[in-house]
């Protein structure tokens, strides 16, 4: 595997990311002289390289830990180096902030990178009294993007309520002869399902769109023939699905299809990978749903997509499609690496308040195309997407939108 390196790294990246160990075996090395004298910064990581969401987690990995040597090749952050340092969270709860407090107390990073919605939430109090680092995750959970609560956590992308509603702005778009188009919520029995469904139906109130029906299932596989009933009795022109990765949706979808609804079904960003999708099949045909990135084939007028597929076609020649677990990382990492720029630049000493000030200065930045449009970082997160349907004929989302901004 080629990558854009020098025999340094060769050296610590080794050390650092090889079966699964991360930072684990560093922990007795004597790396804060070393970091002190080469001017160095630590990127922490807890990614869930193993465990019921690795297909997500080795992408994040990936795509952080590339966008830093990538950054490294291109200059650094204002001439200093960065050190990525990922261990493997497993998806645990006790295993996740048991790295975080690890690679804190080692190397006390400026910024890391969690695991989940629950990790997020379990270290925004710790990470508030340290006042020392800015964190994210892969969670878009709504009341995560708080400057005032949650001060020192920013999102790559919109929250899960700001996706519903980018969403409802797309369905009442498709409005004609002055009727709006009707929809349907069906999420699941938890905390990441439940998290947008109120406010999704205040906006749908506030758009007009009319909420035909609110389902509520367990994830995964599970008999949703009644459900099917119901919404072929309710008949939405829109089901709206959050919650879930993958089952129950395809069921659901097959069965509408069978019983003869023309409902369009769509979906929030991690039921919109394209590995994801094509594991439905048939039933995938016409899936749609919100993306905050482009797809990592379209690069047209997107320098920021072409840097990642061209770092990734060398960095990882067998990795065939880039996902966008990979994605999210690298923009985790060039947000990061803009905000610690922004203090450098300043003076300013990489602390939670400075780096908080320098986040929410990022106002109509460019993402080179990564998002479709200038970004903010005021509220902390990026309430930006796009919709996207799913041809199962070439097995790729196709844009079904323009890119959209919600307040």
């Amino acid at each position: 595997m080629s990558k854009i390196r020098t025999p340094q790294h060769d050296v610590s990246r080794r050390r650092l990311v090889q079966a699964g160990l991360g930072a684990a075996g560093l922990a007795a090395l004597p790396l804060h002289t070393a970091i002190a004298q080469s001017g160095e910064i630590v990127v922490g990581a807890a990614p869930p390289i193993t465990g019921v969401f690795a297909f997500a987690g080795v992408g994040l990995h990936q795509g952080l830990g590339d966008y830093c040597e990538w950054r490294n090749a291109n200059g650094g952050v204002a001439g200093r180096r960065l050190r990525y340092i990922g261990e493997d969270s497993g998806y645990k709860m006790d295993q996740a902030m048991a790295v975080f407090k690890k690679l804190m107390g080692a190397h006390k990073p400026p910024v890391f990178y969690g695991d989940s919605t629950a990790w997020a939430k379990a270290a925004a109090q710790e990470v508030s009294q340290l006042g020392s680092t800015l964190v994210s995750s892969p969670s878009f959970a709504s009341d995560l993007a708080d400057p005032a609560k949650v001060p020192y956590y920013f999102m790559a992308g919109p929250t899960y309520q700001a996706m519903i509603e980018i969403l409802l702005e797309y369905i009442n778009r498709q409005a004609s002869g002055g009727s709006k188009p009707s929809v349907a919520f069906v999420y699941s029995d938890t905390e990441f399902g439940r998290d947008p469904i109120a406010g999704g139906k205040a906006h749908a109130q506030k758009l007009g769109i009319p909420v035909a029906m609110e389902i509520v299932t367990k994830p995964g596989a599970v008999d949703v023939s009644a459900e099917v009933a119901r919404l072929r009795r309710a008949r939405p022109d829109y089901v709206i699905f959050h919650g879930y990765v993958l089952a129950p949706i395809p069921e659901f979808m097959k069965q509408m299809k069978e019983a003869g609804m023309a409902t369009k079904s769509m979906g929030t960003i991690w039921s919109m990978d394209k590995t994801t999708v094509d594991a439905m099949g048939e039933a995938g045909q016409g899936w749609m749903g919100v993306m905050p990135y482009r797809y990592s084939y379209d690069t047209a007028g997107a320098p920021g997509m072409q840097a990642i597929k061209d770092f990734a076609a060398k960095a990882r020649p067998n990795l065939a499609y880039i996902p966008l677990f990979y994605t999210h990382g690298w923009l985790v990492g060039s947000i990061f690496c803009e905000v610690m720029e922004r203090c450098l630049k300043a003076n300013q000493a990489l602390t939670g308040p400075n780096m908080k000030a320098a986040l929410e200065s990022i106002d109509n930045w460019n993402t080179g195309g990564i998002v479709g449009m200038p970004v903010s970082l005021k509220g902390h997160q990026i309430p930006i997407g796009r919709i996207y349907a799913y041809d199962a004929g070439t097995k790729l989302f196709q844009p079904a939108s323009d890119w959209i901004r919600t307040a």
